[in-house]
């Protein structure tokens, strides 16, 4: 894993899009080199101007989610990827063309030829990414713990997409823990120093909670540390590898003192600026599809179309959120607040399909302009399911600390959840963006919901 601007990328996948954006910018370099006036080309000026078009290519791909793993989802929306990133790559790639100083062999053969290579790119990575990825630098892991902790981050680590990370096998280090791994992969020797140099291992991860007593070897571990080898607890091993903060594995010591969770009066001011640029371009856009919602909702149910409600917010304040109306308007006759589910029966034909495309979420802009709301951030939940959820889980109010979003971290990484299990899932994820929210998280999560949307993931 690799840590850019707070977010963890999987070694792998860095790997991936330097390739690619290296053979798409030889393509690129190929391709005018055959020009019939390419011995007029001033290559000082076209091998960056490349190399900025491969790397937008490909960061827009990647934000897509096109180097994702392909093994979590199923044939047919792994297609629907490649489809939405060559729909999405080739305007993009025109209006590139436009910008760059490549007017004088611009030619619609050049054009053709770099967007050809741009699909192959492409579809091979769709296929590649079919396949179990690796890692030209996949760490040699050691699990201290043979318990359910430790059978938890070895399922973490065999996932799909975590690029071929080996490991070495398990030491209990003493103590209590049953031993739930198989007992084969359990390794032994004189002290964890000593196993550690002897199996040449670049990662330890701590997967033993600390109990009264201390079954952690603690000065081993320091030991380790000292001589280069990462060592990692479970709150973070599960933030890196998952993206998310683990309620079961948290301590409020991990949060006072740990990295992460800064405010500050800067990164609000950003993150303001940027809620009123993109939420005014979004409403422009988004305009003609509200119009047309509204009709249809007014045709099919009468009024009203739109649809308040009070929500939790920024330091627990209550504020009402707007959304168009997707229910009937008896939906909750008998008084008693009930959580929204897959396929709910109180929805509207028109409130079906609306709520697929996410699309009753679009009136929100306008609470963020008027400043209760954020573009990205933990959705907003009414109060009646607040208290309840906040008596039912540790570390609940935490999410309070940063603006509701019209999106989240844990919308485009869970699916739609309508329990107490799936809130503790979903609080994990936002406890993640809580901690770790810079305004390129925010850009990615973006992009991430755009796909979920077009692609149907997680629709609900």
């Amino acid at each position: 894993m690799v840590k850019v601007f707070s977010h963890y990328f999987p070694s792998h996948t860095l790997q991936q899009i330097l390739l690619d954006a290296l053979l798409l910018f030889a393509a690129v370099v190929i391709a005018i080199t055959f020009q019939s006036h390419a011995e007029t080309v001033e290559w000082i000026v076209v091998l960056p101007s490349a190399l900025v078009f491969a790397l937008l290519m490909v960061g827009l791909n990647s934000a897509m989610g096109l180097y994702r793993p392909a093994a979590e989802y199923s044939h047919r929306a792994a297609i629907a990827r490649v489809l939405l990133s060559v729909v999405v790559s080739v305007p993009v790639a025109f209006a590139v063309f436009r910008w760059l100083p490549w007017s004088g062999f611009n030619s619609g053969a050049m054009q053709a030829s770099v967007l050809l290579i741009l699909g192959v790119v492409l579809s091979m990575r769709a296929t590649v990414n079919r396949r179990q990825s690796s890692s030209l630098f996949a760490p040699r892991v050691l699990i201290l713990g043979t318990g359910p902790d430790a059978v938890s981050v070895q399922r973490a680590l065999t996932a799909p997409g975590q690029g071929g990370i080996e490991i070495v096998g398990f030491f209990s280090g003493g103590g209590d823990d049953p031993i739930e791994v198989d007992a084969r992969q359990v390794v032994s020797g004189t002290g964890l120093v000593d196993l550690v140099r002897r199996l040449r291992v670049n990662e330890v991860i701590v997967a033993v909670r600390e109990r009264r007593g201390g079954v952690l070897p603690l000065r081993e571990l320091l030991d380790c540390k000292l001589a280069g080898v990462r060592v990692l607890d479970l709150s973070s091993f599960f933030e890196r590898v998952q993206g998310q903060v683990r309620v079961d594995s948290l301590r409020a010591s991990w949060l006072i003192y740990g990295d992460g969770f800064r405010q500050s009066l800067g990164r609000a001011i950003v993150k303001r600026c940027f809620d009123l640029v993109a939420a005014t371009i979004l409403l422009i856009l988004s305009a003609p599809v509200m119009l047309i919602t509204a009709l249809l909702i007014l045709l099919e149910d009468g009024g009203p179309v739109f649809y308040r409600q009070e929500r939790v917010g920024l330091g627990g304040k209550i504020f009402k959120v707007t959304k168009f109306r997707s229910m009937r308007t008896d939906a909750e006759k008998d008084g008693k607040p009930r959580w929204a589910s897959s396929n709910d029966d109180r929805a509207t034909r028109v409130g079906s399909c609306i709520r697929k495309m996410r699309i009753d979420e679009l009136p929100q802009l306008f609470n963020v302009l008027v400043g209760n709301m954020s573009l990205v951030g933990p959705r907003p939940e009414r109060p009646y399911f607040v208290d309840q959820l906040a008596r039912e889980i540790p570390f609940y109010g935490v999410r309070h600390c940063v603006k509701p979003g019209v999106t989240g971290w844990a919308q485009v990484r869970y699916q739609y959840g309508s329990s107490v299990d799936d809130a503790i899932q979903k609080l994990q994820y936002d406890l993640f963006y809580v901690k770790n929210h810079t305004l390129v998280l925010d850009i990615l999560v973006l992009f991430e919901t755009v796909r979920v949307v077009l692609t149907g993931e997680g629709a609900h």
